[in-house]
């Protein structure tokens, strides 16, 4: 009975010494890791917000008189220049009053002319050129009048932009108020958005923002803002400023729906990746490869704001040091790690889909 009691403590002892030496073994290779370097980039703090978009000028075209249609110049949806005619109503009469009033006119201007040669040559009085300069300036008035009411059955564009729906056919009687279509400037395009009063100090012309809209998925429209409220909301505290996005594909229409996200607080900061951070508790720390020996040291950092995928270091970490990525559940302070891949700075930087500082 001794004998296999014995025999048992003896395996049991060499196992265990077979197994604390292989664990030392293990304990002393190294750990492969990937690492990236603390790179500079521009940071900027992001506030959101909830905004409408507005077409960057707007009228509804209507007529100004009384009268049918005569011909449609315009499509739906159709791209127009400014003063482009739009709609010409019935004008046989005005025609016929302005070609009238350029036949007097004419008539007055050569017996002006006739008179002031005259005067000049003092065969007539001076009373009687001035007459027929009153004459002359009647019948301009006269022409510039039947000028005008034959131009108030000529619609046109009042700026460049795109036409909407027609809501007449020729021969049409329309009256003034009646909406024949819309005209919408839409590139750029505003964005009015409304922010807590309390970011006052951060909202001033210039600021950069980024917006979304579900209506179109997967795409982000940046901006500026061009003007602030000059008056706080008594009842939301609440501010509103607008911003102009451009919109050359006109993908943008007015009252959309669009969430805000102001770029405040541009800086350059030192960036890591996120993916490096390792919490603990209310701490926040990094392993740090030192180059010479390729040992880890695990440093403690503060961080400030953050971004998909990236982090800023408030302090704790300067830039060019290496930080451990990948790998970092089995890494210990002091530690030697093998290192399987080391990101450029321009790698991490693209990678966190930003741009190279200086």
């Amino acid at each position: 009975m001794r004998l296999p009691i014995f025999a048992a403590a003896f395996f049991a002892v060499l196992f265990a010494s077979a197994g604390l030496s292989g664990l030392r073994a293990q304990e002393g290779a190294a750990q492969n890791v990937i690492v990236a370097p603390a790179v500079i980039d521009r940071f900027v703090d992001q506030v959101e917000a909830l905004g409408t978009t507005f077409a960057n000028e707007s009228v509804t075209i209507t007529a100004n008189v009384s009268d049918k249609v005569e011909e449609i110049l315009f499509d739906d949806g159709q791209q127009v220049e400014r003063d482009q005619v739009l709609v010409l109503l019935r004008r046989d009469e005005q025609r016929a009053a302005l070609e009238a009033a350029e036949a007097i006119l004419a008539e007055r201007r050569t017996a002006y002319n006739r008179a002031s040669e005259l005067e000049r040559r003092q065969y007539t009085a001076t009373a009687q050129l001035e007459e027929r300069r009153a004459a002359l300036r009647q019948a301009e008035a006269e022409r510039d009048g039947a000028k005008a009411r034959l131009d108030d059955r000529e619609i046109r564009a009042p700026f460049e932009g795109v036409v909407g729906l027609r809501n007449i056919s020729p021969g049409t009687l329309v009256t003034p108020g009646s909406v024949i279509t819309t005209l919408d400037d839409l590139d750029p395009i505003k964005l009015d958005f409304t922010v807590p009063a309390a970011y006052l100090a951060n909202i001033r012309p210039g600021l950069e923002i980024r917006a979304t809209t579900t209506a179109l998925p997967g795409r982000e429209f940046g901006g500026a803002v061009r003007s602030v409220a000059t008056q706080v909301d008594r009842v939301t505290r609440s501010i509103t400023a607008r911003a102009f996005i451009a919109n050359e594909d006109h993908g943008l229409k007015p009252g959309l729906l669009m969430t805000v996200r102001l770029q405040k607080n541009p800086r350059d900061a030192i960036v890591i990746p996120e993916e490096a951070l390792v919490p603990s508790g209310t701490q926040t720390f990094v392993f740090v490869i030192d180059r010479t020996n390729n040992k880890a040291e695990r440093r403690e950092i503060e961080t400030g704001g953050r971004r998909p995928g990236a982090v800023e270091v408030v302090s704790g970490l300067e830039r060019g040091e290496l930080v451990v990525t990948h790998g970092t559940m089995q890494v210990r302070d002091g530690m030697t790690v093998n290192i399987v891949k080391e990101e450029t700075p321009e790698q991490t930087l693209g990678r966190l889909g930003t741009t190279v500082v200086q």
